[in-house]
């Protein structure tokens, strides 16, 4: 049987080329549903990946709220209950409050299995001297949901996104970098890619889920610095 392996001029095998980093799949035919799809951040994504043309689901507790939110959203978006989104979606954006977060994915695991799951959900706890970071048991809301959707392949991204600006019709661009997070290449290039669809905005992969909590936690950064400057601030990684 002959080798198909390349080799150099000495006969030793040469390395295959390495892969270009935005070179990310076509993912404009999948289904994106939204747990949470009723909050300003679910709306938010919702309402922006519809517009950009994919199919998008919102999901909630209850089906009536979520087909009124769809209503209101337009671009084809569609509404019913939580378990549903889950099984008619081929990637699922968990954007529910975190203190609903644990409950929420329990009960889905078996909708969620096989899913591309996209956790957003920042653990944050606010008192008079304003937001700050909660660590959950699992280290992250993203490593929360990996240990509850064993089935499932939980990645983390879209933290750092204002839901003002989501949701402003009069936005055309939004002018940010989301930082992804996952344990396989693949899952990660997809939700790069999704981010991608979305004008303005840039996936960057940042590494595995344990290192979720960081990036969860720069929220409270943020809602520091919109206070402050009275702004919509997001992210931009330089020189990549």
């Amino acid at each position: 049987m002959t080798s198909t392996t390349p080799t150099d001029s000495a006969g030793r095998a040469q390395k295959a080329p390495a892969k270009d980093p935005w070179d990310l799949p076509d993912v404009s035919g999948l289904v994106v549903g939204v747990l949470g799809g009723t909050g300003p951040q679910g709306k938010g994504l919702a309402y922006r990946f519809a517009r950009a043309g994919q199919k998008v689901i919102i999901g909630s507790r209850a089906a009536e709220r979520a087909r009124a939110a769809a209503e209101e959203i337009g671009h084809g978006v569609e509404g019913a209950d939580n378990a549903e989104t889950a099984r008619r979606s081929d990637v699922v954006i968990v954007a529910v409050p975190w203190e609903g977060h644990g409950k929420t994915l329990q009960a889905l695991r078996g909708e969620l299995a096989g899913k591309l799951v996209v956790d957003c959900v920042n653990p944050l706890g606010f008192d008079k001297k304003g937001a700050y970071a909660l660590t959950p048991e699992e280290g992250s809301a993203a490593e929360q949901a990996a240990a509850l959707l064993p089935d499932s392949r939980v990645t983390a991204a879209f933290h750092h996104l204002s839901a003002v600006l989501l949701e402003d019709p009069e936005t055309e661009r939004i002018d940010t970098d989301v930082m992804v997070l996952g344990e396989e290449r693949a899952d990660v290039e997809t939700v790069q890619a999704l981010a991608g669809r979305i004008p303005g905005m840039r996936g960057i992969f940042a590494g595995r889920l344990r290192n979720a909590h960081q990036v969860e936690s720069l929220v409270a950064n943020l809602i520091s610095v919109n206070r402050r400057y009275k702004a919509h601030a997001g992210l931009r990684l330089t020189d990549v």
